[in-house]
């Protein structure tokens, strides 16, 4: 199987992680500006807005570095296994074909039969193993995302902040009254 066909399905299903994540950071945009919108009507003079490049601040977290290259490791170790699995399936099916025409009809069903199965199990493999993927990403880097939302909440507190968005996302089209918190909360984790 081609490594990189395997690689653009693992950055696919990283891509649909990435978008799923936007589309709950833009949802709660919306809302948080529609609660901006009715806390500014009743009180103006006690919102203050911040934005954080999130983003940014992941790929200076600490740990990050070593989450990251588990993972690689780790889709590196499926992959392995996918390749195993495709190697033993194209080995068969040539076997077959070189094969096939001194094989009586129910031999070839028999070897059609294996060929099929083989080839629905690495199906199911790759499905398992790119949900697997999924779960690992997400088991390594929540603590650093726990942390960083731990952060930003702190830095909000201790700095008055009623509200604080993220840019990475796109969301925020221009933010002219707006501090940009993320030197606070690098400090607040002790990131240089």
């Amino acid at each position: 199987m081609n490594t990189n066909f395997i690689k653009k399905k693992y950055f696919r299903k990283l891509k649909i992680i990435l978008d799923n994540m936007k589309k709950i950071s833009i949802l709660t945009a919306v809302i948080a500006c529609f609660l901006m919108f009715n806390n500014s009507v009743l009180a103006q003079s006690k919102v203050k807005l911040a934005h954080i490049n999130s983003a940014d601040l992941m790929q200076v977290m600490p740990g990050r570095d070593t989450a990251q290259k588990l993972i690689e490791n780790y889709a590196a170790s499926l992959e392995e296994e996918l390749k195993t699995m495709y190697a033993e399936y194209q080995s068969k099916a040539t076997k077959f074909q070189e094969t096939q025409a001194t094989m009586s009809q129910i031999v070839q069903q028999s070897k059609l039969k294996e060929l099929q199965d083989l080839e629905n199990r690495i199906k199911l493999f790759d499905e398992q193993a790119q949900e697997d993927l999924q779960s690992k990403q997400e088991e390594l880097l929540k603590p650093l995302i726990d942390k960083a939302k731990a952060a930003i909440a702190e830095v909000a507190k201790e700095n008055g902040y009623t509200y604080v968005f993220d840019s990475s996302v796109g969301v925020l089209l221009y933010f002219e009254n707006s501090d940009d918190i993320i030197e606070f909360v690098k400090k607040k984790l002790n990131i240089k």
